[in-house]
């Protein structure tokens, strides 16, 4: 599953209604474009797309004073909401997917309840859990591995470092979360700017 869908949705709606530059401009600002697939042409497609799919609603604009060309703006319909809740649902629950799309949904994470974020993080959890075991099952990461196994038991060895360590965040992230961290959906005002003021942003200076 691609990430694109999600960034695009996500920016979408962070606006309310937003135009291709603007939504182009917060990915980049995020360094979606070093991280996923949020070039600059697929960013322009996957709205268009996604207006075809009645998941946004494209309205028209009049030209600048400046004399610019009118240019299209986009909000999210039902439809769209019900995809983009969807999305992020998944890409947090997810585990054999490509990590733009986990990176992608942390990224909106804060537009779930606390109680929700911490169910499918708990939920990623025990399916990283579940995988550990199916690999571990007949082959134990304490031990060496057959000799006969040659280097593909270096595969095994990373599965099961990439569930130990998927884990370990996931589970830190919970305890953050259950301490009160970040302004979640329904717990009032945030600050839209993905940063802090003050911090500088290497991918919104190129």
């Amino acid at each position: 599953m691609s990430a694109i869908r999600l960034l695009v949705l996500g920016a979408v709606r962070q606006h309310g209604r937003a135009h291709g530059y603007m939504v182009r401009n917060d990915l980049e600002f995020w360094g979606a474009h070093e991280w996923s697939n949020a070039k600059p042409g697929s960013i322009y497609h996957a709205l268009k797309q996604l207006a075809k799919q009645n998941m946004l609603r494209a309205h028209e604009t009049a030209p600048s004073t400046a004399g610019g060309p009118p240019r299209t703006e986009y909000e999210l319909t039902d439809a769209g909401e019900a995809e983009f809740m969807r999305l992020l649902r998944h890409a947090l629950t997810a585990i054999d997917e490509k990590q733009d799309m986990l990176t992608s949904g942390v990224g909106f994470l804060v537009d779930l309840s606390r109680e929700e974020a911490v169910a499918l993080l708990e939920q990623r959890i025990k399916a990283l859990e579940e995988w550990r075991r199916e690999v571990t099952q007949h082959w134990s990461p304490d031990e060496s591995a057959p000799e006969e196994w040659g280097h593909i038991g270096e595969i095994m060895k990373l599965w099961v470092h990439n569930a130990d360590s998927g884990a370990q965040w996931a589970r830190g992230l919970v305890e953050r979360l259950e301490s009160g961290a970040y302004v979640m959906a329904g717990e009032g005002e945030r600050d839209p700017n993905v940063l802090p003021p003050g911090t500088r942003n290497p991918y919104a200076e190129k």
